[in-house]
This record gives structure tokens, C-alpha cells and sequence, in this order.
């Protein structure tokens, strides 16, 4: 009964309020201490036991730690967290574990339903709530009223980066020849998986998306994405470039660029166009950038 009343009305019943005492022009609960260890630029970050690095599972798998860091600096306790590319729902374990609310979104069907094993493992007195919706992006409108969301964080579909055969480069040649060698590893065949498109259309397609979720940000609300850039046929493509233009575009204003510091999670690294070619090794870094919503 409950599930076809949703399906009735879309809109989700979660709370977007603060649980906190923090001051009314607070960010975030933070004290100051702990501000000051995050005004550093590069991020560093560490795999725990709960963290699923199968790419068996999911093909783009990325630690708690990131986005944990991420709803700590801005939502408050009971506030809502959105995260519209949500995969196997790593956003919403970290949600959960800080006290905040979330919703998530994603096509693919089975990663949303390991999503939902995921947050049923995890505490059951936990006030707050962190739902798994498996619909496109595109429609996030359709189940948040305006003005609830607190933080927007994700780490998108890559651009067409998986639909190819994984040559494990960034892999020293006796280590190459793994599980994933030569495996095609894309999301989906669905032509609104933005890991079909090409680069450009990718960024374009990202921007309408966000456009349409700027609404529903509260007035200064933070809008963090992570992403990376593709090397593609002896040639540099700057995705993040691309996603910055297409979120100004959408409304946003870029406040911050972070470099999410890799280093730690890259064993027997290959040489990379040794001795005519000078490539840096991309697998050593990545992009976090942070948006927000300007205020009226």
C-alpha cells in the first residue's frame, strides 16, 4: 500500500531541517579545529572495510571518506543530501554515518537494489533516512519540493571513458594482465546514461541536469562533483573544464577547487610514454569541485 501511495505522489517525505544548535550563519557543525584541518586544497583519502572496490560491482568506486568529508563541511545534522548519479549508494552510507538525510538517484536497477542491501546493514536506530530512487536524473524534480536540499555531492557517470577495452596501463606490464584486462566495463546501453556521450555532450547533458536541480538547493547551498579527466587517442581532454562552463551556464558559481590526492591508492604504476611522450599518470589525481547556488 505505502509504495503504491508513492507511486500516487512522487514527492518523498524526508526531513531537510536542522537537528543541530549550531549558529543560524553556521555552514556546518564543525568546530573550529576541525575547520582548520579542511581549508587544505588537497584531500587525501583511505579504503576501509566497508568500502566496495569490486569493479565487478560498480566500475567507478570511490571511498565513504569522500563524500563523508564533503556533507561534514556543508549540511548540518538532519539535513538533506542529494546525490543524482548515487550508484551503489556510497553517498548514502556516508549520509547515514554523520546523521544527515539523503535520497539518491540512478538508471541502473541493480545498482540501486545493492544500494538498498547496503543501507540495511547499517544501523537501525538511526533517526534519519536514506532512500535509493532508480529513475533518471533528469526527473530529481518530480520528488523534492524546492528549496529542501542542504548539499548536492556525487561523482558522475565518467564520459564515455568505460566503453573500451581496459588496457590497464597505469599498471606495471606483469600486473596488467588482471580480472579487468581487456574488459569492457560501461554502465549501461541506456542512451540517458551520460557514460555513452561524448565528452562535450556529457557536459552539456550534466548542465540541464543541474539546472533543473538548482531550484531545489537551498540559497547557498554547496554542489560538489567529482570528476576526472580522459586521455583519449594521444590527447588530454579537460572534462572538468567542460563541467565548470556547463554549471556556470546552469546557474552555479564555482567557489572552490579541490585535488582529491590519489597517490596512496596507486600501487605498481607503469611508465607512461617514456622516452619521447611526457604523459602524467591521471589514476594520481582527481577533480572535487564546489558549486553553490548564489543567493537571491
Amino acid at each position: 500500500m505505502e509504495q503504491e501511495i508513492q507511486m500516487q505522489n512522487k514527492k518523498l517525505n524526508l526531513n531537510h531541517k536542522r537537528t543541530c544548535k549550531c549558529g543560524k550563519t553556521h555552514i556546518n557543525c564543525l568546530t573550529p579545529k576541525e575547520w582548520l584541518k579542511n581549508q587544505i586544497a588537497l584531500w587525501e583519502f583511505f579504503y576501509e572495510t566497508r568500502d566496495i572496490r569490486d569493479r565487478e560491482i560498480h566500475p567507478a568506486v570511490f571511498p565513504i571518506a569522500l563524500p563523508k568529508k564533503c556533507i561534514e563541511l556543508f549540511a548540518h545534522k538532519g539535513e538533506l543530501v542529494l546525490d543524482p548519479f548515487a550508484g551503489i549508494g556510497t553517498t548514502l552510507v556516508a549520509a547515514k554515518d554523520v546523521g544527515r538525510n539523503a535520497v539518491g538517484f540512478d538508471l541502473g536497477k541493480k545498482y540501486v537494489d545493492f544500494a538498498q542491501k547496503r543501507l540495511s546493514q547499517q544501523s537501525l536506530t538511526d533517526e534519519t533516512k536514506q532512500i535509493m530512487i532508480c529513475d533518471d536524473a533528469i526527473n530529481i524534480p518530480d520528488y523534492l519540493e524546492e528549496e529542501t536540499i542542504s548539499l548536492c555531492v556525487t561523482s558522475p557517470p565518467y564520459a564515455n571513458m568505460l566503453n573500451r577495452p581496459r588496457l590497464n596501463k597505469s599498471l606495471r606490464g606483469d600486473k596488467r594482465i588482471n580480472s579487468q584486462f581487456m574488459k569492457v566495463q560501461q554502465y549501461s546501453n541506456n542512451p540517458r546514461d551520460l557514460g555513452t556521450m561524448e565528452p562535450k555532450q556529457y557536459a552539456e547533458e550534466l548542465g540541464k541536469i543541474y539546472k533543473k536541480i538548482l531550484p531545489l538547493l537551498k540559497p547557498k547551498a554547496h554542489c560538489i562533483i567529482n570528476i576526472t579527466d580522459l586521455w583519449w587517442e594521444n590527447k588530454r581532454i579537460p572534462i572538468h573544464i567542460y563541467v565548470i562552463e556547463a554549471m556556470e551556464k546552469a546557474g552555479y558559481e564555482l567557489r572552490n577547487t579541490i585535488i582529491w590526492d590519489r597517490r596512496n591508492l596507486v600501487n605498481g604504476a607503469g611508465i607512461f610514454g617514456w622516452p619521447s611522450n611526457y604523459i602524467t599518470l591521471g589514476t594520481t589525481f582527481e577533480y572535487i569541485l564546489d558549486f553553490w547556488r548564489p543567493s537571491k
